[in-house]
């Protein structure tokens, strides 16, 4: 039994300005109509007597993971939550943990990340498999990938001798190279990218970490014993958790072990770690050009252009990349994009809300976006999911008027539940109790216009919620 487990807590900053921390890059669609979480599920779910997959993330992320993951029918998926991000060596621990609870100790875990892109799954799945039949007979398998150019953001594998089932001994992890160096290994041959996918059996994989780590295996082993499940979630007990040392499974076991084995992958994989890789996409026209939404190029060539929103058009422009959001704009050379991730910083340094969230901001229930912001008023569209509701709660600062563009609304407010339909409105006043929901089998969407001496998401007072939130959150 292979257990795939997907670990989706990364930030994508490279990715900005799409990519934010309340909705980094694993959910987008950036390369067709599935976001890349999506895409790494359903490639997982072709591998032969595989196990829904566990998906791990943080809590900021829980809903998101939950909602993508019943949009392609993964309603059987488990999502772990993690209470801070420990690297990629606790979340192995925990994966291990739980496989060889639920599906014995010799289950095969699949441990990658869930933001990656592979162009050929038929290869992808094959490589798999043939990992599975090393990793059987007690291998930590590691993936090396075929590198197609000097690629200086990766590290790199060293293959050692040839081994079973078309494996190699690994003689050696190679941090990131400078560009000569990069090149140097692509001219020598037999160096790989270190793409970050393990395939182990659950309890070598444990006895290595009690070897190699025991107080990580230790942290790791109490954190799940006593995790407990909200509502369709599991959350690791965080004290415990977090005496698990920040570390990448890489520094603590594969390094270290001599219990491992290297299997190719040769499948087009990219870890989508910036705009260079959707540079390589198809061009959308003879100039080479790139391009997404709303745009118009003149005299161009060899651009990447992604408008969210609006009109964007480019003159006598060349390598450039160019990404348009609602409330942010990126303009830079295409062989600068690793750089974005300073913007970010900076970003943060000036507490910006644009390093962490978007205009349309993801809940359980469905979604918002801020249509207009000034001194004392705030104008949001809401989308609320059908058979979906908000929390039941109450403002101390802000009155709110509701009004329906399309869709039925149940309105609770105070000792009152009616019914609201398109084109009908009503106005919750300040203090009073009240509540939202969509009790129809279509979107129901509204304009909310909030006024008052205080606007923020911090002014909610909850009474009850389906979701299990606590009352600082919405």
């Amino acid at each position: 039994m292979i257990v795939p487990v997907l670990m989706a807590g990364g930030s994508g900053t490279r990715l900005w300005p799409l990519s934010r921390e309340q909705y980094p890059k694993q959910f987008l669609k950036l390369l067709n109509e599935r976001s890349l979480l999506q895409n790494t599920a359903l490639r997982v779910a072709r591998l032969e007597d595989s196990a829904p997959p566990l998906v791990i993330g943080g809590d900021a992320h829980r809903f998101v993971i939950a909602e993508q993951m019943r949009e392609i029918g993964f309603d059987q998926a488990t999502v772990m939550l993690e209470p801070e991000g420990r690297n990629t060596a606790p979340a192995a621990a925990v994966a291990a943990h739980y496989a060889s609870t639920h599906f014995g100790p010799q289950a095969l875990v699949f441990l990658l990340a869930a933001d990656q892109a592979v162009e050929n799954t038929p290869a992808f799945v094959a490589a798999v498999e043939a990992a599975a039949k090393v990793a059987a007979t007690g291998k930590i398998v590691t993936f090396g990938i075929q590198p197609t150019h000097p690629e200086t953001g990766f590290g790199y594998i060293k293959a050692g001798p040839a081994a079973e089932h078309d494996a190699f001994e690994v003689a050696a992890f190679v941090e990131k190279p400078v560009l000569e160096k990069a090149q140097a290994f692509l001219d020598e041959g037999g160096y790989y990218w270190n793409g970050g996918m393990f395939l182990f059996r659950a309890d070598v994989f444990l006895d290595e970490l009690k070897r190699l780590e025991p107080e990580m295996h230790a942290a790791s082993l109490q954190s799940w014993n006593h995790a407990v499940k909200d509502i369709d979630f599991v959350r690791l007990e965080p004290t415990a958790f977090k005496r698990c040392r920040n570390e990448s499974i890489d520094y603590a076991v594969m390094e270290k072990t001599a219990n491992i084995a290297l299997v190719p992958l040769d499948a087009g994989w990219d870890d989508v770690g910036s705009w260079t890789y959707l540079g390589k996409l198809p061009a959308t026209d003879d100039a080479g050009n790139r391009v997404r939404g709303d745009v118009i190029v003149e005299d161009s060539q060899d651009n990447l252009v992604h408008a969210s929103t609006r009109l964007v058009s480019l003159v006598g422009m060349k390598d450039t990349v160019v990404v348009e959001t609602e409330d942010a704009v990126l303009v830079a050379p295409r062989e600068r994009v690793q750089e974005v991730k300073k913007i970010v910083q900076k970003l943060k340094k000036a507490k910006r809300t644009e390093a962490e969230t978007s205009p349309r901001v993801f809940r359980p229930w469905g979604s918002y976006e801020t249509v207009a912001l000034a001194d004392r008023f705030q104008v949001k569209r809401i989308i609320v999911k059908p058979g979906q509701k908000l929390s039941l709660q109450m403002h101390h600062h802000r009155a709110e008027h509701w009004i329906v563009v399309s869709g039925t609304a149940r309105v609770y407010c105070g000792e009152k539940n009616f019914l609201l339909t398109e084109d009908q409105s009503t106005y919750i006043p300040l203090g009073h109790t009240h509540r939202l929901e969509n009790p129809g089998k279509v979107p129901l969407e509204l304009i909310e216009v909030q006024s008052g001496a205080y606007l923020g998401e911090d002014d909610i007072v909850r009474f009850d919620d389906v979701y299990g939130r606590t009352p600082a959150k919405t």
